[in-house]
């Protein structure tokens, strides 16, 4: 059988360095991937011998867009490994600095990241405004009117466009796969889509300012400290309040007026498109309870997982049989490893010599994995000894087969308005979708926990919760929960009050990882398998997958040694986008 390879180096629209390998047989169906991150960082070789109380300012800068999923995770490891708990009040504080997050990166995921694997801008060009205006009312949820969306807010969308068309450049639209056969929107849609693009960039303003209001700043806020929060005078201050539940109202707002909407119409448009409704091969979702909205409450409260896409049984977690494997990554030693236990010494091997399809569809010569060898500075985490997906689907899918009523309430009025079965939830149209759920959960039932802190303060305005450190004590703990790309953990050991071994196991190293030892592959790799590629010079198919898992690679390659000691130097050849 005659096959042929698509190397996509680099991935783009994205946090990170990723490349894409897939293996095409004579019918352009994909019959093997390799998902390959190709650089990494050294955040926990920095954290060695530090104080644990500075932890959470130094895993911030592990990615410039996780910024709070890995502060609280670096603070909240420590607390845990201490024993420390929060006062209610900066439990609540943390949620409400997670619901900022949770806006501005889903919604601007969906438009700046995604929208071009499903929006044709040439075609928004030609549409008729006042019939696109018209139809965007089909697409809300009952009681809402949509957003810019009026004739001539949709003129003026057409109008600014055109200025880049004429100028023989669009600017940041540009080297879309515009024409592509799988795109299915029609013109009056995707300009109901492009109009949001661009409104989303003024709202991704108002979800920073909402972070920083309690957050001190926007991105890398500042106001989490080993055993609370340090943002008394602005709790203190109904002004500051104010002007939070003022911008959580207004990204409320948005998502149900246009994020909501989009889908809505995607899955409309889409549903006859194999590449994004055909089912997943792996069925196995991981989610941690997320967002706390009361003394024993939470707006996500699952921890476990589902098994086989089988929505009728939900099963605890247990941590204890959460591993990584390194047999296909760039580091020594194989097996399953706890990550308390974890080593990671690096064990570089490069591509070897190929072929590749171009842009032009001609075969030339290219590096290509090796699937006997190692390919990505990725580990594979497993759940007993099994992948799992993670993610805001992962996190709805399991809250639904749970029981979590908010959860139900939303995804059954979503698949009651596009007439979707719940298994189109498997999918990377569900996918798609399951963020965009998730953050109008968020929306529709976030306010409690604004709600019962205002309530909290008013009998008691404690932030900060006392503690200390004996530097005769060895002490572990970790951070689990789920962030807006999925179920995060930080692991950590202190020794002589510092910080003596640290491992972080984030979503994007859950999802794209490569093979492990027993050959059973990651969600990147194994959802692509199976998938039919119209075009293997213009491979939107694969890209659309891998974008609506929104990596963040950056995030999800470390290396560390706990020994201090050098580990090794690497070259950037620019010819490749690898090391």
């Amino acid at each position: 059988m005659a096959t042929k390879r698509v190397v996509i180096d680099p991935i783009t629209r994205i946090e990170g360095h990723l490349r894409v390998e897939v293996v095409l047989d004579e019918n352009n169906v994909v019959k093997d991937a390799y998902s390959s991150a190709t650089l990494w960082r050294g955040i926990e070789v920095i954290l060695k011998g530090r104080d644990p109380r500075d932890a959470g300012f130094m895993t911030q800068r592990i990615c410039g867009v996780c910024t709070y999923s890995h502060y609280k995770a670096g603070i909240s490891a420590v607390e845990n490994a201490l024993g420390i708990e929060p006062p209610l009040n900066a439990k609540l504080t943390r949620t409400l600095l997670d619901f900022a997050l949770f806006f501005h990166d889903h919604i601007v995921h969906f438009y700046q990241l995604h929208a071009l694997d499903w929006v044709d801008i040439i075609s928004a060009l030609s549409a008729d405004p006042k019939k696109a205006s018209e139809e965007a009312f089909q697409y809300v949820p009952t009681g809402y009117n949509p957003i810019a969306t009026g004739e001539d807010e949709l003129r003026e969308v057409q109008r600014r466009v055109k200025k880049f068309a004429e100028k023989g450049d669009l600017g940041p639209f540009k080297n879309g796969y515009y024409g592509h056969p799988t795109m299915k929107f029609t013109p009056e849609q995707n300009l109901i889509a492009l109009s949001h693009y661009l409104k989303t960039l003024e709202m991704q303003r108002i979800a920073a300012q909402m972070m920083a209001i309690f957050g001190g700043k926007n991105p890398h806020p500042q106001s989490l400290t080993v055993g609370g929060v340090t943002c008394v005078m602005d709790l203190q201050d109904p002004a500051r309040l104010a002007e939070y539940l003022t911008k959580f109202k207004e990204l409320a707002d948005y998502t149900n007026r246009a994020y909501y909407a989009d889908i809505v119409m995607a899955a409309s448009a889409y549903k006859g498109e194999p590449s994004v409704t055909t089912k997943n091969n792996l069925g196995n979702y991981l989610t941690y309870k997320t967002m706390q909205t009361g003394p024993d409450s939470w707006l996500f409260d699952a921890t476990g997982y589902i098994k086989n896409f089988d929505l009728g049984h939900y099963y605890p977690l247990d941590e204890s049989k959460i591993e990584e494997d390194v047999t296909h990554s760039w580091y020594k030693d194989t097996g399953f490893l706890h990550p308390y236990n974890g080593k990671t010494i690096p064990n570089y091997t490069g591509y070897v010599d190929g072929t590749s399809i171009n842009d032009k569809g001609e075969e030339v010569p290219a590096k290509v994995v090796n699937p006997q060898g190692k390919y990505s500075w990725i580990k594979s985490p497993r759940y007993n000894k099994e992948p799992m997906e993670v993610g805001p689907l992962a996190c709805m899918v399991v809250n639904y087969a749970k029981g979590n009523k908010q959860v139900r309430q939303v995804v059954d009025s979503f698949l009651a308005q596009t007439g979707l079965p719940p298994e189109a939830l498997f999918t990377v149209l569900g996918r798609t979708a399951g963020r965009m759920l998730q953050t109008k959960v968020i929306a529709d039932y976030g306010i409690v926990a604004f709600n019962n802190l205002v309530e909290n303060l008013k009998k008691d305005q404690t932030t900060v919760a006392p503690y200390k450190i004996d530097p005769n004590k060895e002490y572990k703990g970790r951070f689990i929960g789920d962030v807006p790309r999925g179920m995060l953990s930080h692991w950590c050991r202190i020794k002589n009050g510092k910080i003596e071994n640290w491992q972080a196991v984030v979503p994007s190293t859950w999802n794209a990882g490569p093979a492990d030892g027993k050959g059973k592959k990651g969600p990147y790799e194994a959802n692509l398998i199976g998938m039919k590629i119209a075009d293997p010079s213009k491979p939107l198919e694969v890209i659309r997958s891998i974008h609506s898992y929104d990596p963040c690679i950056a995030c999800a390659v470390h290396v560390m040694d706990v020994k201090g000691k050098k580990l090794g130097e690497f070259r950037v050849d620019p010819l490749y986008g690898g090391i």
